[in-house]
């Protein structure tokens, strides 16, 4: 069962579950399967180094060794910050309503390159007022995390929607940075003679 997210925007409040806007509900999707002789699909499988031992799905994983060359959980790790000090982990964003404060203006919303859209369903009409035509912007972690992601809520049309994505981190060069060209014409062009040897 979905988890609702709790939004709270002035004397409004929302708690509804997110449903992703995919691309394959809104416009299908082909596939292309493989089959053999006698019409039966193909399966991908992988081969150890030797060639003889099949490896079915599921029986590849990746573990993680100390220094000393021992296994190691990794619900014993921890993240560390570049002097050493633990990272505070950031809390699920399930876990307590989100106070909807801060508003961004859509430069700094197309600064964003968006990963995830999700409608937020049944959206009462005084929360969809009280959002607007703002953008309001949070930070969204789907579970306990070291790092959350941007995220913003907006009104489309009728419907509300739940917007995540991560920084797009351009550099732009304007036409007043721009670099002139050189074009001066050097010495030895203005010495160049006219005269053709043909016998070249």
């Amino acid at each position: 069962m979905a988890r609702n997210l709790v939004f709270r925007i002035n004397n409004a409040e929302l708690a509804a579950a997110p449903v992703k806007v995919d691309r394959k509900k809104l416009y299908g999707w082909t596939e292309l399967k493989a089959l053999d002789d006698e019409g039966r699909e193909c399966r991908t499988v992988t081969m150890d180094e030797t060639g003889t031992m099949i490896l079915p799905k599921g029986g590849l994983g990746m573990g993680l060794l100390s220094p000393d060359r021992e296994w190691v959980e990794r619900s014993s790790l921890k993240a560390v910050k570049a002097d050493g000090a633990e990272a505070e982990t950031i809390p699920s964003s399930y876990n307590a309503p989100i106070e909807l404060t801060e508003t961004v203006d859509a430069a700094i919303f197309l600064d964003h390159n968006i990963t995830a859209v999700y409608h937020l369903q049944d959206a009462p009409a005084d929360f969809i007022t009280a959002v607007g035509d703002k953008i309001y912007a949070f930070t969204y972690s789907f579970r306990d995390s070291y790092k959350g992601d941007p995220a913003f809520v907006l009104v489309s049309g009728s419907s509300l929607f739940m917007l995540v994505g991560i920084r797009a981190e351009y550099e732009m060069l304007t036409l007043a940075q721009a670099e002139s060209l050189d074009e001066t014409e050097s010495e030895d062009d203005e010495e160049e003679s006219d005269d053709f040897d043909f016998s070249m």
